[in-house]
């Protein structure tokens, strides 16, 4: 199967190296000749070339490059990797997003998109630890979407990379998945811990 990563960042490139590992044929969106030995192409030439395609850009630019992938994520799943988070500075460890409580970026991504089948998935966890993390524990990764065949083929992917996949539902989920960010960047910011994830203990 054949993954486009949208985005040439730390998050990007880790992505695409588990995809990678794994077995995926990748191709990264960047102006780069070259990545790690990966196929580049431009956005609508990464979009065009997944069966898969992940979004993994800063929050402020989100929009813009599914705009620039265009009509070549029709029918496509899109895993959305992306934070709202805005270009203020953090207050007491607390990062500043650009959305409320009652909107969230996904959701925006989607209305935009929607013939894209949006997942959002490992915006809870640093890239240090997004393919199989070596933790005490399974850690959860939280997932929503509005289509359950996209949420099961990216639940299927969660595992491969390591996590317990926990489906919240529809895209309006995101709301909640979203600013898991903050909480898991507080202890880094704070006290420069960044070696945990977040698990779903169920009884």
């Amino acid at each position: 199967m054949k993954v486009g990563i949208l985005g040439s960042g730390e998050v990007g490139k880790t992505l695409a190296k588990g995809f990678a590992k794994h077995g995926y044929d990748i191709m990264i969106g960047s102006r780069k000749q070259a990545i790690d030995g990966f196929k580049v192409g431009s956005f609508a030439d990464v979009a065009k070339f997944g069966d898969i395609v992940v979004l993994a850009v800063k929050g402020t630019v989100a929009k813009e490059v599914l705009d620039l992938a265009g009509h070549n994520l029709k029918g496509k799943i899109v895993i959305d990797v992306t934070n709202p988070i805005a270009d203020e500075k953090p207050v007491n460890g607390v990062i500043k997003f650009f959305t409320s409580l009652d909107d969230s970026l996904m959701e925006r991504l989607q209305k935009a998109h929607p013939e894209a089948r949006l997942v959002k998935a490992f915006n809870s966890i640093g890239n240090a630890f997004m393919v199989n993390p070596s933790f005490s524990e399974r850690p959860s990764m939280f997932i929503c979407g509005n289509d359950a065949s996209a949420k099961k083929a990216v639940a299927e992917i969660v595992s491969k990379f390591g996590f317990e996949p926990e489906d919240m539902g529809h895209a309006e989920a995101a709301r909640a998945i979203e600013p898991l960010c903050m909480l898991w960047c507080i202890p880094g910011l704070l006290h420069n811990d960044w070696n945990h994830a977040f698990r779903l203990i169920k009884k």
